[in-house]
C-alpha cells in the first residue's frame, strides 16, 4: 500500500487574502483585515479618484491608496508594476493608474530602489490616451512640483511617439488643458517614432501652435490638419451647408471633426442633420452616451437603426471594453424605446466572462442604502446598488439553477425567468435600508452548491457571526466587492472562501477555475500564465 507517495489534493485559493487580524466594518459589525497588496487591489479596481463614498470621502480614499502603492512599490515592485499596466488595460481604471504611476515612480526614487520593471517602462505602460501624458504630467506638477526625474520624461516620451497622431492632436490640443501637447514635448524632448516619418512635423507643429499660433503654418505631411484648418477658416454662415452638402460625412471624417468640435464649430445647434454627419465617425463609447441627444434632435429611425447595430455588435462592445453598467446607465436615461433591445444586446455583450455555473448557486445583491449613495462616478447618475444588482442577476439567469435575492435589513428573493431581459429584472431590485448580510445568507441558503455575494462589505453588527460562517466549511462563497473599504465581512483566501472585486465582468472568470481545483492568481498574473 503506498502511504507516502500521493498527490496532495489542496482545496484552491484566491489572491485576496486576510491577515487574520479583526476590524469593524463602518457598520460596527465584526469584519477581516487584509493584506496590503488585498487591499489595495480591491480599492484600485473600485476607486474613481476624488469620488467620495458613503463611508470615505474622496480624499481619504486617494491617501489610502496613494499610501499602499508606496509601500508596495518599493516592497514587491514586480506585482505593484503588474497591477498598475492592468489597471490601464484590462481593468479599464484610468485616472487611478495614472496616479498610481506617478506614486510608485516618486516612492522607488525616494527609496533609491533598483531592483524591479523599470520606473520608465511603468510609465509608459499606464499612459494609453493620447491625452494622458499630459495628465500625469498635471498630476506630478501638482504633487511635486515642476522638476521631472528622468524616468517620468523617458516614460512619457515614449508614450507619446507611440500614441500622438494628427487626429490625438485635433481631438486632445485643447485651449481647455492645462499641459498642451507643445508643453509636453517641451518638458519630456519626446523624438519622433521611427517608423512615423511625418510625426517629426506633427511635433513642429505642436509647438508652434502653442507658442506661435498666429504664424503656426500646416505641414504639407499632415493632411488631415490642413482639412480641419480649412473647415475651421470658412465663415460661419457657410458652415452648415457643408454639413448637409452630399459629402459632408466625408469632409467631416476627413477633417477629423469630432462631435465634441462640430456644436462649437457651427456656433448653433446639434440638429438632426448634425448628428447624423458626425455619428459615423464617432466611437461606440460615443454613441452610447449620446443616445438621449439624438432622441431630442431627431435622428432618423434609419441612421439610429444604424446606430443600434453599432453598439450591439459583440466585436464593437469587446473593443469599446465599456464597463456594463454603462449600458444600464444609457437605458435609464435614454427616453426613446428604440434603443432598448440594442441595450440588452450589448449589456448581455459585455457580460460575456460571466460563467454559466453548474449546480444550485444562491446569489444575494446587496441593496443597503450605502450601495445607493455613492455614485460609481461622478458624472454618472448610476450607483453601485444598480451595478451590484446587474452583475448578481447575470450570474443568475446563466446559471443551471439559482435563487436570485436581494438584501439589506430584510431580504426577499427577485423572480426571474431564463432568457428574460435583464434590464427588466432590475426593475423588481428595492432600496432595503441596513446591511444585516449575515442574516441574508442564514435564511436563504439552502444546501446550495455556492453562495455568490455582490457587496461593499460594510456588514451590520450581527451575533450569528460572520456571512461566510453561516455556509458549511465545504461549499465554496465568493464575496465579489463593489467599494474597496478597508475592512471585509469575513476572512477570504483561504479555502472555500474566496473575495473578487472589480466593476467588470472580468472576476466571474475566477470561480470555474477555483472549482475545478486550481487556484486563482491576480489576474495580471493569470493572463501571464495563459500566454
Amino acid at each position: 500500500m503506498a502511504r507516502f507517495n500521493k498527490r496532495l489534493l489542496k482545496k484552491p485559493v484566491s489572491a485576496v487574502r486576510s491577515t487574520g487580524r479583526k476590524l469593524r466594518t463602518h457598520q460596527g459589525g465584526t469584519g477581516a483585515e487584509r493584506d496590503p497588496k488585498s487591499e489595495l487591489f480591491l480599492l484600485a479596481v473600485a476607486n474613481f479618484v476624488s469620488q467620495n463614498t458613503f463611508y470615505e470621502s474622496g480624499s481619504e480614499r486617494d491617501d489610502r491608496f496613494r499610501a499602499l502603492v508606496r509601500r508596495l512599490a518599493v516592497e514587491d515592485p514586480q506585482w505593484t508594476a503588474g497591477l498598475l499596466g492592468w489597471l490601464r488595460s484590462e481593468g479599464n481604471m484610468r485616472t487611478a493608474s495614472l496616479v498610481g504611476a506617478a506614486e510608485y515612480v516618486h516612492a522607488r526614487l525616494a527609496a533609491a530602489a533598483s531592483d524591479g520593471p523599470s520606473n520608465r517602462s511603468v510609465i509608459a505602460s499606464v499612459l494609453r490616451r493620447p491625452d494622458e501624458p499630459g495628465e500625469l504630467l498635471g498630476y506630478w506638477h501638482a504633487q511635486y512640483g515642476r522638476a521631472l526625474p528622468k524616468p517620468v520624461k523617458r516614460g512619457v516620451s515614449d508614450a507619446v511617439a507611440r500614441m500622438w497622431g494628427e487626429k490625438a492632436l485635433l481631438k486632445y490640443d485643447t485651449a481647455a488643458k492645462g499641459f498642451r501637447f507643445g508643453d509636453v514635448l517641451n518638458l519630456v524632448h519626446a523624438t519622433p517614432a521611427p517608423d512615423k516619418p511625418w510625426q517629426g512635423e506633427l511635433f513642429r507643429y505642436a509647438l508652434d501652435r502653442r507658442h506661435h499660433p498666429e504664424a503656426a503654418v500646416v505641414p504639407e505631411a499632415l493632411p488631415v490638419v490642413a482639412a480641419h484648418r480649412a473647415l475651421m477658416e470658412l465663415p460661419v454662415a457657410e458652415r452648415r451647408a457643408q454639413v448637409v452638402a452630399p459629402d459632408g460625412v466625408e469632409r467631416l471624417a476627413a477633417a477629423g471633426m469630432t462631435w465634441e468640435a462640430l456644436a462649437g464649430w457651427l456656433q448653433g445647434p446639434m440638429d438632426a442633420a448634425a448628428w447624423e454627419a458626425v455619428i459615423p465617425s464617432m466611437g461606440t463609447m460615443a454613441l452610447v452616451r449620446n443616445l438621449r441627444n439624438f432622441d431630442e434632435a431627431g435622428v432618423s429611425d434609419e441612421v439610429a437603426a444604424r446606430v443600434a447595430a453599432r453598439i450591439s455588435d459583440p466585436a464593437e462592445v469587446a473593443r469599446s471594453r465599456q464597463f456594463p453598467f454603462r449600458y444600464l446607465a444609457a437605458y435609464q436615461h435614454a427616453p426613446s424605446l428604440r434603443w432598448a433591445y440594442a441595450l440588452e444586446q450589448a449589456l448581455g455583450h459585455s457580460l460575456a466572462r460571466v460563467p454559466a455555473l453548474p449546480g444550485r448557486t444562491l446569489v444575494l445583491v446587496d441593496r443597503s442604502g450605502s450601495m445607493f449613495w455613492s455614485m460609481l462616478t461622478k458624472r454618472s447618475e448610476l450607483n453601485r446598488a444598480d451595478a451590484a444588482a446587474v452583475f448578481g442577476t447575470a450570474v443568475a439567469m446563466r446559471a443551471e439553477r439559482a435563487d436570485l435575492v436581494q438584501f439589506g435589513t430584510d431580504s426577499s428573493a427577485v423572480d426571474f425567468r431564463r432568457g428574460e431581459s435583464v434590464l427588466k429584472v432590475l426593475e423588481r431590485f428595492d432600496n432595503l435600508g441596513g446591511t444585516d448580510t449575515t442574516e441574508a445568507v442564514r435564511r436563504h441558503y439552502r444546501k446550495h452548491d455556492r453562495v455568490l455575494i455582490v457587496t461593499d462589505e460594510q456588514a451590520d453588527a450581527h451575533r450569528g457571526g460572520d456571512p461566510t460562517s453561516q455556509v458549511p466549511a465545504h461549499v465554496p462563497v465568493y464575496t465579489w466587492n463593489l467599494e474597496g473599504y478597508r475592512a471585509g465581512h469575513a476572512p477570504s483566501g483561504t479555502a472555500n472562501r474566496h473575495t473578487f472585486g472589480g466593476l467588470s465582468d472580468a472576476a466571474f472568470g475566477m470561480v470555474p477555475l477555483l472549482e475545478r481545483g486550481r487556484s486563482a492568481d491576480w489576474p495580471w498574473l493569470e493572463d501571464a500564465a495563459a500566454a
